[in-house]
């Protein structure tokens, strides 16, 4: 995913309200940025960090400019725009990143589907094969020993979407849980236990009935944030 114009530079001055951030541009002025990302951002939002924003360049955005990229104390680059994740997986299995998601004729975005309501993010379909449910969870932090894991916050949204997954492979479906790691420091990918145990027993329940687990990291730059490794899932 090629960024349509240059991002422009500042520094984080505050996160807030979730989705807000104050930043110092270069030039000096401060403008208030929308943050598309709804979890805590464990390590991403430390203020002093440099920023990349995105000119949204629409006049009837309440916040002209979004939040698109953070580099960390290591001078890490680390994507947190949760709203692109959907983009980036579809592009690497265009691309043939991801083998275990090759051979489908048609993908498919936000599709309603399970017994909670649901959508999910992708659905790769093709004739005499059982549909393919792709959950998408976007990763940004990261252990010092360099595994990935998730949540950075408790979700009950993210085990809602894995009993959804278990009821798709009980069925006869596919069901497939993808970790997109946006930050090219990762080796492995790993449930947070110590954040949301719930989560880390629900996602062994669900990979013990035939949901499977996959991970994939991103090379991210102020150019392009391209999904080019996949990583082993921990569990």
């Amino acid at each position: 995913m090629r960024f349509e114009s240059p991002l422009i530079c500042g520094t984080l001055l505050q996160r807030y309200k979730r989705f807000l951030a104050d930043v110092r541009l270069d030039d000096g002025s401060v403008i208030t940025a929308h943050t598309p990302n709804t979890g805590s951002m464990l390590g991403c939002a430390e203020p002093g960090s440099r920023v990349w924003l995105r000119d949204a360049d629409n006049p009837t955005r309440k916040y002209r400019y979004a939040w698109e990229l953070v580099e960390n104390n290591a001078g890490i680059m680390i994507g947190i725009n949760t709203g692109v994740v959907n983009r980036l997986v579809a592009e690497a299995i265009a691309d043939g990143v991801i083998p275990e998601l090759q051979g489908y004729d048609s993908l498919r975005q936000e599709v309603r589907y399970g017994s909670e309501n649901s959508r999910i993010d992708l659905l790769l379909e093709a004739a005499g094969r059982p549909g393919c449910y792709v959950e998408i969870k976007n990763v940004t932090a990261v252990d010092t020993d360099g595994t990935a894991f998730f949540p950075d916050a408790v979700t009950a949204r993210g085990s809602k979407h894995l009993r959804e997954l278990m009821q798709v492979v009980a069925e006869g479906g596919r069901g497939v849980l993808l970790f997109c790691v946006q930050r090219n420091d990762a080796h492995a990918v790993r449930p947070a236990d110590e954040i949301d145990a719930r989560y880390g027993h629900t996602l062994r329940e669900a990979m013990a009935s035939g949901v499977e687990a996959l991970a994939c990291r991103a090379t991210v730059t102020p150019r392009a944030v391209v999904l080019d490794t996949l990583l082993p899932v921990l569990v």
